[in-house]
């Protein structure tokens, strides 16, 4: 069975991107593109992964990873962001994300860091 991926994204040119990188992987992916579209999407499709933007048009992505966290069998958290201070990736870690990738992000970067993970979930 294929793992499944919640990317959360408001650029519409790098979700897609994404989207395909990881359907060519053969992921399941579901995306959305703001705090309250990825917990509506997450609470229905209960992804094992979700890739989150940390920077949405109606709020903090870790808002989501402190919302889902506290449900029955949480995904894993990878944030995405274009911040590389070692501030904001301590933030990303202490809410509960796994890792933290700079964007841009490249798809050997991705697929590397994503791939371990779901393993382990598998």
């Amino acid at each position: 069975m294929a793992n499944h991926v919640l990317l959360v994204e408001d650029n519409e040119l790098a979700r897609e991107a994404f989207r395909l990188l990881l359907q060519a992987t053969g992921h399941r992916v579901c995306v959305a593109g703001s705090v309250s579209e990825a917990l509506d999407v997450a609470r229905v499709e209960r992804p094992d992964l979700v890739l989150l933007d940390l920077t949405l048009p109606d709020g903090d992505g870790l808002e989501i990873v402190r919302e889902l966290l506290v449900e029955d069998n949480p995904p894993t958290f990878v944030a995405l962001t274009g911040h590389d201070t070692r501030e904001v990736a301590d933030r990303c870690i202490a809410a509960g994300c796994i890792s933290v990738l700079v964007k841009p992000v490249s798809s050997k970067e991705l697929l590397a860091t994503v791939a371990p993970l779901l393993a382990r979930r598998a």
